[in-house]
């Protein structure tokens, strides 16, 4: 038995039946880590000696019966822009090398409530400001399909971890698709729920009206498991939503007859590479087998939703990151003669290029005499948006896209070119501009054996309806029975 490739509700089986420990389970993510982090690079900070005395400790305490839980000892990996208590948190930039967080942040202390093990933090684009985690001050995370191949961004360390049995789970982060691109980039599963379903509270924010933390798993019923234990209103976080708390795992019915499935015809035009678009059509025609209704529609926001998101991201993220300024906790020049001095070169040598980027365009967009003729204007094409789907989901259950236009592509392909970069999240944005949420699910791989993801977007707050329709689509099709990362180079 290979214990890493086990799910996390696999393991808890084997844990209840006395079949592993949490010690065993532990000391086999820490020698997997060691074994692969160094083709990976996954990790910004790895916990391995400190995870297997947590996980002594916790042995000896259950064995006692002095902890219980379903998840007790349970390892999980956490994107390095959610705070961590005593760790650092470094948003994978020279700006925050040195941090170490004097809280945990809310998602966390619901972990460590469930006595979970956190086995370090996870690579990211800076400050979650890319799609390729290439734009990291410390690494380039690698997609464990093909190392040659990028892992998507900016959560690429959580989704490339969970993909190469690194970590079982773990906790990434979404603004315009940084949980789901690189889940269909890595062939895992990538959940971004309902904007404020899960609080944002010690999350470091890029664009707050946008960002939202999830879960990135092996499967559909994990994903599941762990949007249970993050959910819940927070009193710390004003956009918290204060919703009836719900078991995701009951609404794993593998039935979808009668479901109604819108399929936008824009979001399978040109762009859209052709094997994409031939495994999208082999999922549509799987539905239909299984008793789904499908028809295609017209939701004509992809061009507008990707202008209206970098504008109002980077509008968010100037103000955001205007904190970091070389006084408080942050990096600071070595020489200055005045404060401007410290701002300016602390800031510019702290930051990397695509964070300089999206600030000054952001700073560009809310100044005078702009603002108006970009941020207001982005903002009302943001309500259209929200129109348009509103009008969708007054007719379909669920709509079903692409969640990238193409398979994860080579290293350096296009870190030197941002506009094709930013192209490639036509399929994500619209999702976080309107609040909705949205699972990314493997539903096949192209000829070089690369994932392709699909993408099911749900109306607010229906999270149950689209785990439920990409469960029965993962039970029909067992992808990752069929399918493993095979670490090329």
């Amino acid at each position: 038995m290979n214990i890493t490739e086990l799910t996390v509700h696999e393991l808890q089986e084997k844990i209840k039946s006395k079949e592993l420990t949490i010690t065993e389970i532990t000391k086999a993510y820490i020698e997997r880590i060691q074994e692969k982090e160094n083709a990976v690079q996954a990790f910004v900070t790895v916990r391995t000696e400190e995870a297997m005395k947590q996980a002594e400790e916790m042995q000896n305490k259950i064995e006692k019966g002095e902890i219980k839980g379903e998840l007790a000892g349970i390892p999980i990996g956490i994107k390095d822009n959610i705070c961590t208590k005593g760790i650092k948190t470094t948003c994978s930039s020279k700006m925050l090398e040195n941090f170490v967080s004097p809280y945990d942040a809310t998602v966390v202390e619901k972990l460590n409530d469930e006595n979970m093990i956190n086995l370090g933090k996870l690579n990211m684009d800076e400050f979650a400001m890319g799609g390729s985690t290439e734009y990291s001050y410390f690494k380039k995370t690698r997609n464990p399909w093909n190392l040659s191949k990028v892992p998507g961004g900016s959560s690429g360390g959580s989704a490339a971890a969970v993909a190469a049995n690194l970590v079982p789970w773990a906790l990434g982060s979404d603004t315009g698709g940084s949980i789901r691109q690189p889940a269909s980039f890595c062939g895992v599963v990538g959940l971004k729920p309902t904007y404020g379903l899960v609080s944002r509270y010690g999350l470091v924010a890029f664009a707050s009206s946008l960002d939202q933390i999830g879960p990135i798993t092996k499967d559909v019923r994990d994903a599941a498991i762990l949007l249970n234990i993050i959910t819940g209103h927070d009193e710390k976080d004003t956009t918290s939503s204060d919703t009836q708390k719900v078991d995701y795992t009951k609404s794993l019915k593998n039935d979808v007859k009668g479901l109604k499935i819108g399929v936008p015809k824009e979001f399978f035009g040109e762009g859209i590479n052709e094997e994409v678009k031939a495994s999208l059509q082999g999922a549509i025609e799987k539905y239909k087998e299984l008793g789904a209704e499908i028809e295609e529609f017209s939701l004509d926001i992809s061009q507008y939703a990707l202008a209206a998101y970098y504008i109002i991201a980077c509008a968010e993220a100037s103000s955001n990151l205007g904190r970091f300024d070389g006084i408080r906790y942050t990096y600071r020049t070595s020489e200055f003669k005045n404060l401007k001095e410290i701002y300016k070169k602390s800031r510019s040598e702290a930051f990397g290029p695509e964070v300089k980027r999206r600030i000054i365009l952001g700073t560009y967009v809310l100044s005078s005499g702009y603002y108006d003729a970009y941020y207001k204007k982005a903002q009302q094409v943001r309500t259209l948006v929200m129109n348009e789907f509103n009008k969708g989901f007054k007719k379909y259950d669920v709509i079903l896209t692409p969640t990238s236009p193409t398979v994860a592509f080579d290293i350096g392909s296009k870190s030197n070119n941002p506009l094709e970069m930013y192209l490639a999240d036509i399929c994500t944005v619209s999702v976080n501009v309107a609040g909705l949420p949205g699972i990314s699910i493997p539903c096949g791989v192209d000829k070089e054996g690369m994932p392709i993801g699909m993408q099911l977007i749900g109306k607010k707050f229906s999270e149950e309806t689209i785990l439920n329709a990409a469960y029965t689509f993962e039970q029909a099709v067992k992808f990752r029975e069929n399918h493993k990362p095979e670490f090329k180079s």
